[in-house]
């Protein structure tokens, strides 16, 4: 049975991903940092009668990554990597402080440049595979109050779109998947986002973007049509 790493899965999008990937056939390793918020994610998904596995694992600690890809390593058909853990502040640039930047890239960028690191060598083993990675709509325009994270994601794009030519004429894809803000408990607490409840769910957004698996780039923006 052919894996699918997915950061993140504990909860929102990369939650949905999981299981909708999950149902469609592949074996999921479940990847984040709370391990009793992955345990749920794969109840869902053994309960439906599909196979995970939990993983746990901090994207901002090369070593940890280094420790459990040892881990991973002949355990699993890898067949690809979805980087949707990432983190974000929002408001004036001039009040975001240093610790806060740092968090951003640490997780955002560098963390997603480590995890594909890490899980290239076994694609090109197989001759095949892919990497997706969750941009947002913040890494193609810029938004107020937004500086910090549209730079990191902007950053994550630069790095997707490069991969995307160094790897041409391969059978490893990298999938750039731009999408806007879901309607989710994030929200609850920040008032960067007046009505939440008109965005979309992490379930639809999740479908549109399985759906879309064979674009080079998916778009999806915030509001349902």
């Amino acid at each position: 049975m052919e894996s699918v790493i997915v950061t993140g899965a504990g909860s929102g999008l990369g939650k949905e991903l999981a299981v909708l990937l999950a149902g469609q056939g592949y074996h999921i390793i479940l990847t984040g940092r709370t391990e009793a918020n992955l345990k749920i994610t794969q109840k869902l998904i053994q309960h439906a009668g599909n196979h995970a596995d939990v993983l746990v694992l901090d994207i901002r600690n090369k070593e940890d990554i280094k420790d459990k890809f040892l881990q991973i390593d002949n355990q699993y058909n890898l067949l690809g990597l979805i980087n949707n853990a990432g983190v974000g502040y929002f408001g004036p640039f001039e009040q975001g402080t240093e610790s806060q930047i740092e968090e951003v890239f640490n997780t955002n960028v560098f963390g997603t440049m480590s995890m594909t690191k890490a899980v290239l060598p076994y694609l090109s083993k197989a001759g095949r595979g892919f990497v997706m990675n969750i941009i947002s709509t913040a890494g193609l325009r810029g938004k107020k109050d937004e500086a910090i994270y549209a730079a990191s994601k902007f950053a994550v794009r630069g790095f997707t779109e490069s991969l995307q030519k160094e790897y041409e004429g391969s059978a490893i894809r990298f999938i750039p998947v731009y999408m806007g803000g879901m309607n989710t408990p994030f929200w609850d607490s920040s008032s960067h986002v007046d009505n939440p409840s008109k965005l979309r769910s992490p379930r639809e957004v999740a479908k549109l973007i399985l759906d879309n698996m064979d674009n080079d780039t998916i778009t999806i923006e915030s509001k349902r049509p």
